[in-house]
């Protein structure tokens, strides 16, 4: 996580007094956050941004697919990411991931959401919403934004109809696995009879 500095740290490093980043505090002129007991802490981008020191943040292009056997289909969605950030000038850094758009313990995406936190992306290429959530995606967007993150949607909303089954079934189960526990002979027979009712 991104460190926060007293005032005393932050005069010192920024060559002012302690009174003055209080005064650029009410003023508007530096971001600084309370911490529970209502300290004032100053965040290190912002000195940075004070100072005028200029940091490269990436640009990552995030492709996921829900299995292994659609491995063409990751393949295809990173090639779009980097022909379209070749088409801004951009460098791009991808990460990748098989596993549901409701899982999200995903190693990269966990990783993704980590770099994001520490204000290293600037952007985040992804081909169509779903590839980085099923739901909630525009909590997500309000998210990324709120640490100077965007991200740009190649494409609309165009989903894959077995990929949507996948998470239908997983949703199911998870209810299932919650009601019935795993073990249970219920669970495996409503989970069968949900994969029945798509094929």
């Amino acid at each position: 996580m991104e460190r926060h500095y007293t005032l005393k740290e932050a005069s010192r490093i920024l060559g002012v007094t302690v009174k003055t980043l209080q005064n650029w505090d009410k003023q508007g002129k530096i971001r600084v956050i309370r911490t529970p007991g209502g300290r004032r802490r100053i965040p290190e981008s912002e000195i940075k941004r004070i100072l005028g020191i200029q940091e490269e943040r990436k640009i990552i292009g995030y492709a996921r697919v829900s299995s292994r056997t659609q491995k063409d289909e990751l393949e295809r969605q990173v090639q779009a990411i980097q022909q379209y950030a070749r088409e801004q000038g951009w460098s791009v850094e991808i990460l990748k991931d098989i596993g549901s758009g409701l899982n999200e313990k995903r190693k990269n995406y966990q990783k993704l959401l980590k770099m994001v936190a520490n204000r290293e992306v600037s952007k985040v290429i992804v081909t169509y919403p779903d590839r980085l959530t099923r739901f909630g995606f525009e909590t997500l967007k309000t998210l990324f934004q709120a640490f100077g993150t965007e991200i740009v949607v190649i494409n609309g909303e165009k989903e894959p109809k077995e990929e949507l089954i996948e998470d239908l079934i997983t949703i199911i189960s998870h209810f299932a696995r919650k009601l019935y526990g795993v073990r249970s002979h219920k669970y495996r027979e409503v989970v069968e009879n949900a994969k029945k009712l798509f094929e």
